[in-house]
């Protein structure tokens, strides 16, 4: 689906490999990534475990988005956001967007999501919305963070990390709530 690509609008860079044991294109998500948070019955807000391999050369560091574009507002939503990866680091573990970021690796630091929680919000489109697409990314950059205060919002980061991605890798997940 192109209709409303979050993407369309921004220069194109190179891609990457992104895999995840949790997540794939088109499939809908599991209970551990819907939102339990939002109501959703069985959600428990647990981001997925993500591997990447084939940045660019010239990777200075990473960046992780997960945006809903579906979502019933004029701007979408933010399900999280990652920013100050090392390099060297090519793998988050499943949870590794809960709000203390203890398995995130140093410097890295979440910011709030579009529920104003930081970490991982999982996915809860309205019953009977139909399929939303979770944009869950990898941003590889040329430089070794984005430079931004902790309370930014996605929107912020995506804003400014934008001259600084030199390479996307992108998993497209679903989730409907049908009742």
């Amino acid at each position: 689906m192109t209709e409303n690509d979050p993407f369309a609008r921004i220069p194109e860079v190179p891609s990457f490999t992104v895999t995840s044991t949790d997540v794939a294109d088109g499939v809908q998500f599991a209970p551990a990534q819907m939102s339990g948070a939002f109501g959703v019955e069985g959600g428990g807000d647990v981001s997925p475990q993500l591997s990447w391999s084939g940045a660019p050369e010239g990777t200075q560091g990473y960046a992780i988005t997960v945006y809903d574009p579906d979502a019933p507002t004029q701007a979408g939503f933010w399900h999280w956001a990652v920013v100050g990866i090392p390099a060297d680091v090519t793998s988050l573990p499943a949870g590794a967007g809960a709000a203390d970021g203890a398995l995130l690796p140093a410097p890295a630091f979440q910011l709030p999501n579009d529920a104003r929680q930081v970490g991982f919000i999982g996915g809860a489109p309205p019953a009977g919305h139909g399929p939303h697409r979770y944009f869950v990314t990898v941003h590889a950059l040329d430089v070794p963070t984005i430079d931004i205060p902790a309370d930014s919002t996605p929107t912020f980061l995506a804003f400014n990390m934008l001259t600084h991605v030199i390479g996307r890798a992108i998993v497209v997940p679903i989730a409907e709530i049908t009742e």
